[in-house]
């Protein structure tokens, strides 16, 4: 894999850059009338589905929290809960995932958040040698090891996706 530096980029490359963490950007064409965002990169860069993540916020017991769950999947709130210690989690409002992330919803990447919020990487992750997530713009992702975005986020890795 490639690393890119200089230039700015995204939050999420500099963060990479930074801590020295090997990725590689794709880019394609955004398609402002695309719902799904992460299926639409899977199909855009030709990839298996199940290899691109997508970065979702919920709060739990009124704290917000990441889930990185696989495209094909959502996210299991319960689960989510279960897997930090907490007893409630719900989808979080997307003008708090927004202002929390410092992304714009659709293109928000679980690198170079604002604030660091307590993360869970679905386990079906570690299934694959490297994953796609939001690269921090829509029609940008990128790709690196799931141990790397492990590293970087301070996520823990649990099985937090349903089909």
């Amino acid at each position: 894999m490639s690393r890119k530096r200089g230039r700015g980029g995204t939050p999420a490359t500099v963060a990479l850059d930074r801590a020295g963490v090997s990725y590689t950007v794709h880019s394609y064409e955004h398609d402002p009338r695309a719902t799904s965002y992460g299926l639409e990169a899977a199909t855009a860069l030709r990839v298996d589905p199940a290899r691109v993540f997508k970065t979702l916020l919920a709060s739990l017991d009124n704290t917000l929290v990441v889930g990185i769950v696989p495209a094909t999947g959502q996210l299991d709130l319960k689960a989510l809960a279960r897997a930090l210690g907490g007893s409630k989690a719900v989808m979080a409002n997307v003008a708090d995932a927004e202002r929390a992330t410092g992304y714009v919803a659709g293109g928000i990447s679980p690198v170079g958040q604002k604030r660091r919020l307590r993360t869970v990487l679905d386990s079906s992750a570690m299934d694959h040698p490297t994953i796609f997530v939001s690269a921090g713009r829509r029609g940008l992702e990128l790709e690196l090891v799931p141990g790397d975005l492990i590293g970087i986020t301070e996520a823990i890795t649990d099985r937090i996706s349903r089909d």
